[in-house]
């Protein structure tokens, strides 16, 4: 066979490969028939004689795919280049050509003006200016104002306001907007907080919203409520302690739901709270008017080792709405630190027998103070000695009294040592005892012009030891009491015939069968702490009516629980301490410290009744007005104080031409 061209053999190879791969072409592929082979003898082993299948038919693929393939990229590639340079255009229009917003936050100045320093729980006032400095309108503009928690209304302190909206309208180039907004913000001085201020706006042909915001940062300069602590700074593990918490209003507005929490250390065990907690360890105070103080005692036992501190926390706040039991803004808060401890020698005070930490007596009173000791040491005591100091009003040193112990009245201290106590020469171990002594509250003479008069007892243990090495060592224990004075509250009941200032009618001596007129003039005088919610009642007698006026009418005087003002009649208000009481009720409310002393006017108030006597009162002095009572309560003490009043007779003595001969009723 004469022997083919190579490269039209390489052609025919390189097409039947094409058309081997192609299955488009390969149902076109016809079969060929097989040329007739040589009968050589096979030159491979036996095993591979076995036939093989027919080789797949092929043909030669067409020369226009190729072409088409070409075109494809060429369409693709100008699809990539035209979609890059689209979102290119698009980017450039909305960012830098005409389709770019004419307006930036940028270009929108928030300026806030006020107190670096506020006055917490006061009304402080803000000058926000919004000036526009972009060339186009801005539109539906509102300035929003966020505010601190405990944010409150300047209209009446008691809303909470977390937020105000305020609308701005139209705000064109170069405009600016300003304007004042007065509220009262809370917290605890020296800590800051942030008034954030937000513009949110539209521009022309967007209905979009956009916003520019600004801050302004703010420190209080005082609490609007303050928290002192009293108590002892250490404690003896189970022993009764007591704190006095005094919580003041330091602002010049009310503040509204004041609350107060306590913290307890581990291993405090509260035992009794005045007023009582609304839950445990919260105070429900309510409003406190600009300057109002009020006090919460807590007392309990601390349980502990030797030389541990425990740190009680106190903190006064208002909550976020009046279902909350929980302090949402902490106004003023204070932590009051106690140790344990075991003194070398334990002492006890009790006054008149009570242990409470405040005592309260009246003037004139006589007094006992009982100092119990304990040592408390393994060892015995030498050379001990107590001291007690008297500060505060003065004591009559003649009415000092100690039946172990020595007054010293230049410096006004009680001593109890070896000299007076011989026991105190030597202290066993464990050892205990109690020394005492006594003297004479001041008059209420003597205590006219002090207000809240108080006495302190600070009573001083020393003694010594030897320690385990031989050393004397000096030790120290301390204690205090305090006792404080009721106010000497006078009230009084005159009947008045003959000096009536509504006038007087019927026959003197009082005639059975006939009505006779009087008039019961109360007066009320007040000595050293301010009287709260006093009230002056008594009960009409059967044959007594009350006539109908009573003076001055700026008084509240309640007869059966009704009040004629004006032609109203009129109940006592909710808390009104004549709130449900029959008969007569003078509610006097507040009495100011030396009422009626030193020149000034004394509370007072005039009824006038009627008087029919029976025939069964014939040589009788029947009364006209009984079972009187004063009650109110010391607002320096918090004591109630509770007097009768003598009933008022026909037995008028005190009215001016009264006889005590025209007393009994006659026939």
């Amino acid at each position: 066979m004469p022997p083919e061209n190579s490269e039209h053999d390489q052609e025919k190879v390189e097409r039947l490969r094409r058309a081997m791969y192609s299955r488009a072409l390969s149902d076109k592929l016809g079969a060929r028939s097989r040329r007739d082979l040589d009968s050589g003898e096979a030159v491979v082993p036996d095993d591979f004689r076995n036939p093989e299948p027919g080789a797949a038919p092929a043909v030669v693929a067409p020369r226009a795919i190729g072409v088409a393939r070409v075109v494809l990229w060429w369409l693709l590639g100008i699809a990539v280049v035209f979609f890059i340079g689209a979102g290119g255009f698009f980017a450039y229009y909305f960012t830098f050509g005409g389709g770019s917003p004419n307006a930036s936050s940028s270009n929108i100045d928030i300026t806030v003006a006020g107190p670096p320093q506020v006055e917490s729980g006061s009304v402080t006032e803000f000058l926000i200016s919004v000036t526009n400095r972009n060339p186009v309108t801005l539109q539906l503009a509102d300035l929003i104002l966020t505010y601190p928690p405990g944010t409150r209304s300047a209209v009446d302190y008691t809303t909470n306001v977390p937020s105000d909206r305020v609308s701005l309208g139209v705000i064109n180039p170069g405009e600016t907007r300003q304007g004042k907004v007065p509220i009262v913000l809370s917290g605890i001085a020296g800590t800051h907080a942030d008034v954030k201020v937000e513009l949110e706006y539209r521009i022309p042909g967007s209905n979009a919203i956009f916003v520019a915001s600004s801050a302004y940062n703010i420190t209080f300069g005082t609490s609007p409520i303050s928290i002192s602590v009293e108590g002892n700074k250490e404690t003896i593990a189970g022993q009764p302690v007591q704190f006095d918490v005094s919580v003041s209003s330091n602002a010049s507005a009310p503040v509204a739901d004041v609350l107060m929490s306590a913290g307890y250390p581990f291993g405090f065990t509260q035992t009794s709270a005045e007023p009582r907690s609304a839950t445990p360890g919260l105070w429900e105070l309510g409003t406190f008017a600009p300057g109002q103080k009020k006090n919460i005692t807590i007392r309990g036992t601390l349980a502990g080792e030797e030389g541990d501190e425990r740190v009680f926390r106190f903190i006064a706040g208002t909550r976020a709405s009046s279902s909350a039991n929980a302090i949402t803004t902490p106004l003023s808060q204070s932590a009051f630190t106690m140790t344990v401890s075991k003194p070398f020698l334990g002492l006890a005070v009790s006054v008149n027998g009570a242990s409470d930490r405040r005592i309260v007596v009246s003037p004139g009173e006589a007094v006992t103070v009982a100092i119990s000791w304990q040592n408390n040491l393994p060892l015995a005591i030498s050379n001990a000695a107590i001291i007690a100091r008297l500060t505060g009003i003065v004591i009559d040193g003649s009415t000092v009294k100690s039946a172990d112990g020595f007054y010293r009245s230049a410096d006004g201290v009680v001593i109890w040592d070896k000299t007076t106590n011989k026991s105190f020469a030597s202290i066993a171990a464990n050892a205990r005892g109690t020394v005492s002594f006594s003297f004479t509250m001041p008059s209420s003479e003597d205590l006219r012009g002090i207000l809240n008069p108080q006495l302190d007892i600070s009573i001083n243990a020393a003694g010594n030891r030897l320690s385990e090495t031989g050393v004397p060592q000096n030790m120290q224990a301390t204690t205090d009491q305090k006792i404080a004075i009721a106010s000497d509250v006078q009230a009084q009941a005159q009947g008045l015939y003959y000096s009536n200032p509504f006038g007087s009618s019927g026959p003197i001596p009082a005639k059975a069968g006939v009505e006779t007129t009087y008039a019961i003039v109360f007066t009320v005088t007040n000595t050293t702490n301010k009287i709260t919610g006093a009230a002056l009642a008594a009960v009409f007698p059967p044959y007594v009516r009350w006539v109908g006026i009573y003076s001055p009418d700026t008084e509240d005087i309640y007869f059966d629980g009704k009040r004629y003002a004006g032609g109203q009649v009129l109940a006592p208000p909710a808390g009104d301490p004549c709130q449900g009481v029959m008969g007569m009720c003078w509610s006097l409310g507040d009495i100011e410290p030396g009422a009626g002393l030193n020149g000034t006017q004394p509370r007072q108030a005039v009824i006038a009744i009627g008087f029919t006597p029976s025939s069964s009162q014939i040589g009788q002095k029947p009364p006209l007005l009984q079972d009187m009572e004063f009650s109110g309560t010391d607002d320096a003490t918090d004591a109630s104080i509770k007097k009768s009043i003598s009933d008022v007779t026909t037995n008028i003595v005190g009215d001016p031409g009264f006889s005590a001969a025209n007393a009994e009723v006659v026939k």
